[in-house]
């Protein structure tokens, strides 16, 4: 797992890159960036939450009922993530609307097209999920860990390669392309540990596979609208505004990767033993622990990032097209929103763990507090400067993490005499 995360990393900073080099801070960037931001964010949402949700459910059940009840999950979810396929390529110039409702009207139909191509991602990465969701109840992660490199080097690859013949949408080509062979190779090594159980039915209504993920879902999404939003916006702020953006998020999802997924994956099955055990005290000591922990970290790595910001976007990205006034232009923009990984990785922690504590509805709602205040201070201070773009999202999910923690704070006892 460490390896897939750190791996699907190196070639993520290789595909922004690439994308930095052919596209630059341009209005045909942009095109991209509001297709590719929230198909990534709809792709997370789906691994995680299908992960999340069905895991402990395969995993407590014997193999031949595991068989029945994996055959269950395929059907349902495979026809729920291909009819939102479908959807989102009929919706796709209403939802461009939406996403990105200040870009050039000469790119608009290149934004569309963008997400009319990454719609079938999204298909790919759900059906993936479920066959994810197997392989973890198997103890099989190596197939699993590679999803983002997948995604990354087919992108890198299509991109240099069909760059000529395809312009910007050999970027959606690539992405799409590498969500179908991450599909197949998790098909395949599924095939290598399914049981027979061919006689089998579940028991298992097709609304409680749905509703099962809900939360996790509502969460995730509630995170990634933030972001979505303070893109959106961007594309008010002129050409380019928006492709800055999302090179600066580069600068954020890394390190958030790093520390949040490592951390997470070995606490939760720790509070799941603990609260299984009704040591709640101990959970909590140790949830306490790992954010004092993590806090310490998150803030001196934002503290350097913030200082050496400028030399290392010209370092990484400063090449073809993207030029010394793209490197101005990105550096700026990370300083509003280079601070965001703060709030947005300790309140993943909390998070996380209060769902391995069976406490859904606090996240939940904390999660929608930082897309309240985002646009609240974003829409009332109004300014397009590259500076303040994503002061609303570093604002909000600090105040998100602040306000769940004290929730926990001021909660833990009830919750420790109910448990």
């Amino acid at each position: 797992m460490g390896a897939g995360v750190l791996a699907g990393n190196l070639l993520g900073f290789g595909r922004v890159a690439v994308t930095a080099y052919l596209l630059g801070t341009h209005s045909q960037a942009d095109s991209l960036a509001v297709a590719i931001g929230p198909i990534d964010t709809l792709n997370a949402v789906l691994l995680n939450s299908v992960v999340f949700a069905f895991v402990p459910m395969l995993t407590a059940c014997p193999d031949a009922r595991r068989e029945a009840l994996f055959r269950q999950l395929r059907g349902v979810l495979m026809a729920l993530f291909s009819a939102a396929g479908a959807l989102l390529i009929l919706a796709a110039p209403w939802l461009m609307r939406i996403l990105a409702p200040g870009i050039d009207p000469a790119y608009f139909p290149a934004a569309v097209n963008n997400l009319r191509i990454l719609s079938l991602s999204s298909v790919a990465a759900g059906a993936s999920a479920v066959f994810c969701a197997l392989l973890y109840t198997e103890r099989r992660f190596a197939p699993t860990a590679f999803y983002a490199a997948s995604l990354n080097l087919f992108t890198i690859i299509s991109a240099l390669a069909l760059w000529r013949v395809l312009g910007v949408y050999a970027f959606s080509l690539g992405y799409t392309a590498g969500a179908c062979a991450q599909l197949a190779v998790v098909w395949i090594a599924s095939r290598r540990v399914r049981k027979p159980g061919a006689g089998m039915a579940s028991a298992v209504h097709w609304r409680e596979i749905l509703a099962k993920p809900a939360f996790f879902a509502v969460y995730a999404l509630a995170l990634g609208l933030n972001i979505t939003f303070t893109r959106a916006y961007a594309t008010h702020a002129g050409p380019g505004m928006a492709a800055a953006l999302d090179y600066c998020m580069r600068g954020v999802s890394v390190p958030l990767s790093l520390l949040v997924n490592p951390i997470t994956n070995s606490l939760l099955p720790e509070i799941a033993r603990l609260r299984s055990a009704l040591k709640l005290r101990e959970a909590f000591r140790l949830i306490d622990r790992t954010i004092a922990l993590a806090a310490l970290a998150v803030l001196a790595g934002c503290a350097f990032a913030l200082a050496f910001r400028r030399p290392a976007i010209a370092l990484f990205f400063q090449h073809g097209n993207f030029t010394a006034q793209s490197t101005a232009l990105a550096s700026a923009v990370f300083l509003g929103m280079g601070p965001s990984v703060v709030g947005w990785a300790l309140l993943e922690i909390a998070s996380r763990s209060l769902f391995a504590l069976d406490r859904r509805w606090p996240p939940v709602l904390a999660a929608f507090l930082p897309l309240v205040l985002n646009a609240a201070i974003t829409l009332r201070s109004g300014s397009f400067e590259p500076d303040r773009l994503g002061l609303g999202a570093s604002v909000g999910l600090a105040a998100g993490f602040a306000v769940l923690f004290a929730t926990m704070q001021t909660r833990r006892s009830r919750w420790m005499k109910a448990g």
